[in-house]
């Protein structure tokens, strides 16, 4: 069968693979796999019985000043590790410092990271074969050498040293695996995690410290013995029955009656969510992919799909002490869902013995100065459809059974040498991508690398544009059935030798994997080579003591 082709027999062969759990739904797009856990009714997660908790905070192992200024070492060891996550079994799963979600980096803008990570994997607990692995910081401004381009791998007991710039504004980032052809597996497994970058405007309007709370959501189906059931080798998607919020199955948090912020990624492989809590009251939209909105929006749902981050508000000060709110999931077309799939995590509201907060929530935010705006760079709520220099098309669709971009895949730009490329702007160039889901029945979160968009129009329909939980810069684009998303976007670059090639892909991860990437270089096609310019290396040195900030308690 030749990589990437989806078949029938393939998909039978998926099914049976997860130990008869999985039901094959078709639709004009294709085949999605839904798994049902095979856990014995003792070892099956009770929605809202376990406590919530945070992801450790992890410290830098060196930080100081250099003639390029600040700058923070951290040192991740990517490893199997064992999980407690269904009662009475231990889930095996390979996390960076062995655990889901791995620990949350914390930079300020300016300050420098060097992010070395060690591939100490051993078996992978999905497939065999060696556990190769890429690191991609999806939402940074990176050199292309350090963005996670699929094919810049890092093999077990090899070490490469990432340099991420932070020269952008306040957002939430986050860190997961992208390694060509088995980015699905590896991240389903455990391989993601957030990273803040936090700046003076966003910590002086938004909520900080243990009320600022990071919501890493996914789904996962689990074999009667605790491992993980999953398949997704020739298929169009894989969606579990159990929902986590950081790790933990439908999880109980204690808020006190005050304004939290939540920061909520979708870590999901393919499965996306429509939020929603259980009183009706609105949130209110404070962030998107690319840091705070200059207007805050408040909405009572919103759509919601892998990788994409939102920051919201909610106003827990209308609640008594002892009042239990839901946040749920009302779901989206195409997803498969099962009996307890619409439910995500509750609020638990207990006094306060601090006093009333006093927080006002804003109408709008202050964003800050647009870096390097003295080389022409524009803040892209700012962008005007006048600045652009060229308008492409992007046609996403499933062609010979395979998935594909302009009926190209990733396959095509390895036969090229790496040199294939959509589109070739210089740098500060501005754009507009008209991105075309034409594959029927499924939609696509399409992640374009290294920039921020504007999104300036749907389905060709001037008056149509962002929706109201869209209004500030993305990254990540949902593209409903048969739905057409028009981006406005500019490639700020920063400063000096910046510029190279850099991915666009789905993210669902199964139809990345197979095969729907291609990419775009931004200026020279040959800087920065992704590959070779900073490649990994022998990693020859023993694991390193780590550090953690200290947590907040349980549940908190």
């Amino acid at each position: 069968m030749t990589d990437g082709m989806v078949t029938r027999r393939g998909m039978l062969k998926g099914a049976l693979a997860i130990g008869g759990g999985g039901l094959i739904a078709a639709g004009a797009g294709g085949e999605v796999i839904a798994a049902e856990s095979k856990l014995a009714a003792k070892n099956t997660p009770t929605p809202y019985t376990n406590m919530f908790r945070r992801p450790p905070v992890l410290m830098p192992c060196e930080q100081g000043v250099d003639d390029k200024g600040p700058f923070h070492r951290y040192r991740l060891t990517q490893k199997i590790g064992q999980a407690s996550i269904v009662p009475g079994l231990l889930t095996t799963i390979a996390g960076y410092n062995g655990i889901f979600p791995g620990p949350t980096i914390k930079v300020p803008q300016g300050t420098r990271s060097e992010v070395r990570i060690a591939n100490a994997l051993g078996d992978h607990p999905l497939y065999s074969g060696e556990f190769n692995t890429v690191t991609h910081l999806h939402g940074s401004a990176s050199l292309p050498q350090y963005d996670g381009y699929a094919n810049d791998h890092t093999s077990p007991g090899q070490a490469k040293t990432y340099r991420y710039p932070n020269w952008q504004q306040a957002r939430t980032m986050w860190y997961h695996d992208h390694n060509h052809r088995t980015t699905a597996k590896n991240a389903f497994v455990g391989l993601a995690a957030m990273y803040h970058l936090s700046d003076q405007y966003e910590r002086r309007q938004l909520p900080q410290g243990e009320y600022d709370v990071p919501l890493v959501v996914s789904d996962m189906a689990f074999k009667a013995n605790g491992s993980v059931a999953f398949d997704g080798e020739d298929n169009a998607g894989f969606m579990g029955d159990v929902i986590m919020v950081n790790g933990v199955p439908w999880p109980k948090m204690r808020v006190k009656p005050r304004v939290y912020r939540f920061r909520v990624l979708v870590s999901s492989i393919s499965r996306s969510y429509r939020f929603k809590l259980s009183t009706d009251d609105q949130v209110y939209v404070v962030g998107t992919d690319g840091g705070m909105t200059p207007t805050v929006n408040a909405v009572s749902s919103w759509r919601h799909a892998p990788a994409e981050r939102y920051e919201i508000l909610i106003d827990f000060r209308k609640y008594k002490p002892g009042t239990r709110i839901e946040l749920k999931n009302l779901s989206n077309k195409n997803n498969e869902d099962f009996d307890k799939t619409g439910k995500v995590m509750q609020f638990e509201v207990v006094a306060d013995p601090a006093g009333p907060d006093t927080y006002e929530i804003p109408k709008t935010l202050d964003l800050g100065p647009q870096p390097w705006a003295n080389l022409g760079a524009v803040d892209v709520h700012k962008l005007t459809p006048d600045m652009a220099t060229a308008r492409r098309r992007l046609r996403l669709e499933r062609k010979h059974g395979i998935w594909t971009v302009n009926g190209e895949t990733w396959d095509d730009v390895e036969k090229s040498g790496f040199q294939r490329v959509f589109g070739n702007p210089k740098p500060y160039d501005v754009e507009i991508w008209d991105l075309v889901n034409e594959s029927g029945g499924w939609f696509h979160p399409l992640h374009i690398h290294l920039i921020d968009g504007k999104i300036i129009g749907r389905n060709n329909t001037p008056d149509q544009k962002a929706y109201a939980w869209e209004g500030g810069g993305k990254d990540v684009f949902y593209l409903g059935e048969n739905e057409t998303v028009s981006v406005l976007m500019q490639f700020t670059t920063g400063g000096g030798n910046a510029g190279g090639r850099y991915m666009v892909h789905c993210h669902n991860l199964i139809h990345e994997d197979n095969d729907m990437m291609i990419q775009f270089a931004v200026g020279d096609i040959n800087v920065n080579d992704p590959v070779r310019s900073d490649a990994a290396y022998p990693d020859g040195e023993s694991e390193q003591p780590v550090v953690y900030a200290p947590s907040y308690p349980l549940g908190t």
